[in-house]
């Protein structure tokens, strides 16, 4: 399985969107070079406020071009970076894939999969009912979160537009991605 990167995105500010990049640097064990999430342990702030020693798990977010193809179908016009994704992807499943799962992204990156991004009342700031557009149920109407993943640095690189990603699952058996 691969895929490609659409684009990339990082902001030095607690804002919600991420301007689009020529480029950007991951860093190993801490996220993206001059992203407001960069470090060891949590950035975002209402994890802050909880327990600011928490291992950082949202170091890089990724989420899947298909997303604002669907989102179109339904009026939303959502570009790469507005939703906060540092890494917009198309041709991988990100939702279906593992907890642990690595992604080989460009010459040298390794994205460890961590798990959901847990979508967040601010996309209705960016246009009306996004949230609820994002947000779906299964045949067993169990919560299905479509905003993205959340992920560490396992080796750090550049990454660009164009770049390839290479797929690595983890070891059988296979755990679910849950909100981190």
């Amino acid at each position: 399985m691969s895929g490609i990167v659409v684009a990339v995105s990082c902001n030095p500010k607690h804002t919600f969107t991420k301007p689009n990049l020529e480029r950007i640097r991951l860093l190993a064990g801490l996220g993206v070079e001059g992203d407001a999430h960069l470090g060891e342990t949590v950035k975002h702030r209402s994890r802050v406020a909880r327990d600011p020693s928490q291992p950082n798990l949202r170091q890089v977010h990724l989420i899947h071009a298909e997303l604002h193809d669907e989102l179109r179908a339904f009026n939303f016009n959502i570009v790469p970076g507005q939703m906060g994704e540092n890494i917009t992807t198309r041709g991988i499943d990100l939702l279906a894939l593992p907890t642990g799962t690595r992604l080989h992204v460009g010459n040298m990156a390794i994205i460890e999969v961590t798990g959901l991004r847990n979508p967040c009342v601010q996309l209705n700031n960016l246009q009306p009912g996004l949230m609820d557009a994002v947000l779906d149920r299964d045949e067993h109407g169990a919560l299905i979160r479509k905003a993205g993943i959340m992920g560490i640095i396992l080796t750090g690189g550049e990454v660009q537009s164009g770049d390839p990603i290479i797929i690595e699952l983890p070891t059988p058996p296979y755990r679910k991605l849950e909100p981190v």
